[in-house]
This record gives C-alpha cells, sequence and structure tokens, in this order.
C-alpha cells in the first residue's frame, strides 16, 4: 500500500476488551468487517494471530500492533523486533510501535529497519512533540498522538487536539488517535491537520461505551430535582425565539422555547418566559440571561437594532428579579456562549479562545486565561470597514445579508434555502454563500493576528451549515501555519449560550451584569 491510501480517512480499531466476552477472532472480525461496510477505511487490529484472522477476511489496509506488559519496561506497544517482523507476515500493512522516549527492548531506529525490510509502512505511536521528531529522524512514515496522556500523571479525558496541530507543523503524515469518542472530536482532528482520524472504544469496546452510558444516567438519576444547589434557570432571548431551560453544570435538564414577538418588547417577552416556566419555580435558585447587544452595569441595550429593537438601557437586571423573585445575571448571548464553549465544548483547555457565531447577525465572545471578556468585547460583526460604505460587517456576511442577497438576485428565499440551492448546484447560491465565508474568513485571519487565540470556534447556523467551515478554511491556504487560524466546529450546539449564562450565573469567575 501506499500513504495515500489512507489520506482524509476513519481507522477503526477493533480491539476487545483484553479477556472479555468478545476477545475473540470472530467478534474483532465482525467488528472489522462491519466498521468497512459503514464508511472506515482502514483498520487498527491488535495481536498476530487477530491480524491473520482480518486478513484472511479483508483487503482493507490494516495497522497492527502487538500488546505486551513487560517487567523491566514501560514499553507496551510491539516492543520487539520478532513482533514487529511477525505482524508483516501476518498481513498488516502499517506496523504501529511505541515511540516514546523510555526504556525499551529495541530502538526506534531499529523497528523502523526491520519493518521497512519486510516491504511495509511504518508507524510511531507518540507522547509528545519530542517523540515524533525523533520518529521522523529516524525515517517513520506517520505519526500518531496514541500515546499522548499515557505515560505518566493523570489520564486526560479529551483527545490532544494541540499536539496534532503541532505534528502537522512537523509532517502532514500525522494520524490522530486516543480518546476520540464523539463525531465533533474527530472534526476537531481532522480540522486539526490530520492525515487519517483513528476512533476504536466508542465504536467497538461495548464495555467502555455502555459504562460511559450508565454512569451519565446513573448522576442523572441521582441529580436533586428541586433548587438544592447549582441548579440555574437559564434564558437565550434571540432574534426569532427565545429559549428558557433548566441547567445543572452542563446539562440541560429541560427545555421550552417560544417565539420572539420582535415587536411587543423585552416586557413582554420576559413575560412570556415566566409564565412558560412557572412550573419550574421551586426547581431552581439563580437566573442566567443571555441577550444579543450589550449589558452594562445590570441594563440591557441594542448594538445593531436590525438584529433585534430595545430600548436603551432597559433595566433587564432589575425586572428579571422583580417578576421571578430570585437573583439574576446577565451577557451578551455570543459571550455566554464562548463561555460555555471554553468550560464545556471545543474550548475547554485553551488559554484563549474566541467563540464566533454567524447566525441572523454575527456575535463573538474572547476569554482570556480563564475570564470572559464582557461589555464591547467580541462584538466583531459590529466591525465597520472604509470598502463597504461604513456598514457593520455582519450586514455583509450573517444569514440576513444571505437572505437579502437572495432576493436581490430574484430569489425570494432564506438562508437555509440558499444554502441547499448552492449545495444542489445553483451557481447564483453558491456564490453567495462563498462571499460569505470568504468574508467571515477575512475577519478570522484579522482576529488571529490580534489576539492568537489557540482556537476560534465556530457557530451558528450560518457558521455551522454543511461546508460552511471549509469554505472558510479553503481561504487560508497558502498561510503558514504560525498565520492559519484554527477553526473548531462548536460542540454545544444552540445550547451554549444557555449552559454558559447558566454557569456564569451560578458563581464562576466574570460573572457580569448583576
Amino acid at each position: 500500500m501506499q500513504r495515500e491510501d489512507i489520506r482524509n480517512s476513519l481507522i477503526v480499531s477493533c480491539q476487545p476488551v483484553p479477556d472479555g466476552p468478545m476477545d475473540e477472532a470472530a467478534f474483532v472480525t465482525g467488528f472489522a468487517r462491519a466498521a468497512l461496510s459503514a464508511g472506515a477505511s482502514a483498520l487498527r487490529i491488535e495481536s498476530v494471530a487477530y491480524v491473520k484472522a482480518v486478513r484472511a477476511a479483508v483487503t482493507a489496509p490494516i495497522v497492527g500492533i502487538v500488546k505486551r506488559d513487560l517487567r523491566d519496561s514501560p514499553v507496551r506497544i510491539t516492543p520487539f523486533l520478532s513482533d514487529a517482523e511477525a505482524l508483516a507476515d501476518a498481513g498488516a500493512d502499517i506496523v504501529a510501535f511505541d515511540a516514546t522516549d523510555r526504556v525499551r527492548p529495541a530502538s526506534v531506529e531499529a523497528l523502523v529497519r526491520a519493518i521497512k525490510a519486510k516491504g511495509k509502512l511504518t508507524m510511531a505511536d507518540c507522547s509528545s512533540l519530542e517523540d515524533a521528531g525523533r520518529a521522523l529522524a529516524a525515517g517513520v512514515d506517520f505519526v500518531g498522538t496514541t500515546l499522548s496522556g499515557y505515560v505518566g500523571g493523570p489520564e486526560p479525558v479529551d483527545p490532544d487536539i494541540e499536539l496534532i496541530s503541532a505534528m502537522r507543523r512537523l509532517t502532514p503524515f500525522v494520524i490522530a488517535e486516543g480518546r476520540i469518542r464523539f463525531p465533533e472530536q474527530a472534526v476537531s482532528a481532522a480540522r486539526a491537520g490530520a492525515f487519517a482520524v483513528v476512533v476504536g472504544s466508542a465504536i467497538t469496546r461495548t464495555e467502555h461505551v455502555t459504562g460511559w452510558f450508565s454512569q451519565a444516567i446513573g448522576e442523572a438519576y441521582r441529580a436533586p430535582s428541586s433548587t438544592g444547589d447549582g441548579t440555574v434557570l437559564s434564558i437565550d432571548i434571540g432574534g426569532t425565539k427565545t429559549m428558557a431551560a433548566l441547567v445543572s453544570g452542563d446539562r440541560v435538564v429541560e427545555e421550552v422555547v417560544v417565539a420572539t414577538e420582535r415587536g411587543a418588547g423585552p416586557d413582554a417577552w420576559l413575560s412570556t418566559v415566566f409564565q412558560s416556566t412557572a412550573g419550574w419555580a421551586d426547581r431552581y435558585a439563580r437566573i442566567g440571561i443571555a441577550v444579543t447587544g450589550v449589558i452594562e452595569d445590570g441594563s440591557w441595550s441594542a448594538l445593531n437594532p436590525a438584529t433585534l429593537q430595545i430600548p436603551d438601557r432597559y433595566p433587564l437586571i432589575d425586572r428579571v428579579t422583580r417578576m421571578f423573585g430570585k437573583p439574576a445575571t446577565a451577557v451578551n448571548d455570543a459571550q455566554a456562549a464562548a463561555w460555555g464553549e471554553y468550560r464545556f465544548g471545543a474550548g475547554a483547555g485553551a488559554r484563549r479562545l474566541v467563540f464566533l457565531t454567524i447566525s441572523t447577525g454575527i456575535g463573538g465572545g474572547v476569554v482570556i486565561d480563564g475570564r470572559p471578556l464582557l461589555g464591547l468585547a467580541g462584538h466583531f460583526g459590529l466591525i465597520r470597514s472604509p470598502s463597504e460604505g461604513q456598514s457593520p460587517f455582519e450586514d455583509q456576511t450573517s444569514g440576513r445579508w444571505i437572505a437579502s442577497e437572495a432576493s436581490q438576485n430574484g430569489h425570494p428565499v432564506d438562508a437555509v434555502e440558499v444554502f441547499e440551492r448552492a449545495r444542489n448546484g445553483e451557481s447564483w447560491a453558491a456564490d453567495i454563500v462563498s462571499g460569505s465565508a470568504f468574508r467571515a474568513a477575512t475577519l478570522c485571519r484579522d482576529i488571529q493576528l490580534m489576539l492568537d487565540p489557540d482556537g476560534i470556534v465556530i457557530g451558528g447556523g450560518i457558521g455551522l451549515a454543511q461546508g460552511y467551515i471549509d469554505l472558510m478554511e479553503n481561504h487560508f491556504k497558502g498561510l503558514s501555519p504560525r498565520l492559519a487560524p484554527r477553526l473548531v466546529a462548536a460542540r454545544l450546539g444552540r445550547h451554549a449560550g444557555i449552559i454558559g449564562a447558566a454557569d456564569l450565573a451560578g458563581g464562576s469567575p466574570a460573572a457580569a451584569g448583576k
């Protein structure tokens, strides 16, 4: 096989729990065939016997490994030259081995020579960028993030996206592996530059997946159903709809969505929420509110009335506290979403994070060193450019602009329909979507130069529309990796704002607007 055979592919690791009920060749072969039938392009198989069994059943590329527990070395993955040679003879196309800088039976250089003598490709399972550099110097074909977090200290929960990006600056042949449990994490790995992505336990280890669900459900049933500590009523008032939800940590316990009657005004909007959530009155202790516009000293003002008209300095906190009878915190909706993604979503672990929501309008939020920047910070949609006639950036890029452009081209449809028409090959629609993505990409390049974030999380109905982030990233081609923004799809989806607002209301740092 050639390296290109697995470019942009999903590799499924079919490794049963040792001595578990599925630790048999028939099950491993079944996992392998099922994975390939569902779209996987390659497999990662453990043990010489299982590689032989799977090779007899499939023609797809196989990454082969052997695992051993040694007394005199912490190296577990393909530690011996004889293991590597046996895997090659059994039918593995790629032989993977531990490439960490630890006491080992065989050197990385010797393993590479032995595997290549058999005409096979090599994969170095690394724990760090330094491991990858040494392995590449030894002549390996692929480097993987497989052992990141497994060579000492507490085991992380999320995949090491930062290491994928760092390795990508050394070589294009980076295989992302380790703790990739959700499709969103696999997407993040791909967008960080992975040549291919390995998913294992989340697909083929029934015991692990069942344990995750069992633990989550058990925690949900053990959680208090009344106010207790930490349950927050979170309200997100948007341009077309308002969502109210009971939130505990990163869990949305219950929610209701009502229309935002644009001409009715904030008193009416709050009254509708109050009536819709009356049955929850004894189930929460505090209230968090996420709104478009700006919050200052508890008052709410519009920055772009085209998004939602609000009386200037509307006393939001005072009205909510009087109406609901409980303390409240308010924050801009995009800033709340930024905090939600930072605490619980795609930005977890980042030191500097920017969130950009591209929807009816465009908003944003910034988190620096664990604190959200509030007030006017992050209102990227209101940036004005002389080349655009001094109109706000969002008026040239957002869903509202997309619909307006369609209408001017003789197609009176909304943004959702424009995307659908673009996917169906209608050039006028594709041109509008492409223009929006170009401006959004340009904004991200400017943000990268201004704030140097670890990542820019993209959210909103437009930002998360199929193919939109890919269109944005096309405009980064040719940039040096240091200058290219790293875009990550928002993980919390439509709940990002209410989860972030609830967390700020519940006492996280920098809760504001009280």
